[in-house]
């Protein structure tokens, strides 16, 4: 947990701090919309039972300067189980609905980092009834050109005694609302 908040303040610190900026997905006062596809591997304990997480993801982006866009994401991962060793058994499957918001800034021209941060709702074979809440924190970085976006992040999600996270990809095609 200490390292993934470390590195989403890093990350926004970075947002904030730097003020010279040269390209953009989303002109200042516009929206954009993407949709991911967002593959990753689980860490600490939940890579114990699960071997790839496998997601999709939608964003909204509004340009608050050409270089700057406020971002709100949502969608689904799912953890694939694996098997139980010794058995033909598998661990139970569940999945994580993330809803963030947070800040996308570019750098140098197609290159930005971003952080975003928001709640994860497991969603269990019993619904979302018996999953947990946690805590989402997720800085990242990435390329992004007029319709495509593709972007490293870590999802730390945090909570109940139970602190996993994701480093994931996100593969996304956008278009101007």
């Amino acid at each position: 947990m200490k390292l993934s908040l470390k590195l989403a303040l890093i990350a926004t610190t970075l947002l904030l701090i730097n003020i010279k900026v040269n390209a953009q997905t989303t002109a200042a006062k516009t929206f954009g919309l993407s949709l991911g596809l967002e593959p990753g591997l689980p860490t600490t304990t939940q890579s114990t039972y699960t071997a790839f997480t496998l997601g999709g993801t939608i964003r909204l982006q509004y340009g608050i300067t050409n270089n700057l866009s406020a971002t709100f994401t949502t969608g689904g991962y799912h953890f694939f189980s694996k098997t139980i060793p010794g058995t033909d058994i598998r661990y139970g499957s569940f999945g994580v609905g993330p809803v963030k918001a947070g800040l996308k800034e570019f750098f140098i021209p197609n290159f930005y980092i971003n952080a975003e941060a928001g709640v994860g709702v497991e969603v269990t074979q019993q619904g979302f009834s018996g999953g947990q809440k946690k805590l989402l924190l997720s800085p990242g970085f990435g390329y992004g050109d007029k319709h495509w976006d593709v972007g490293f992040h870590f999802e730390s999600l945090t909570g109940q005694q139970n602190n996993y996270g994701i480093f994931g990809l996100r593969i996304a095609y956008g278009f101007k609302l």
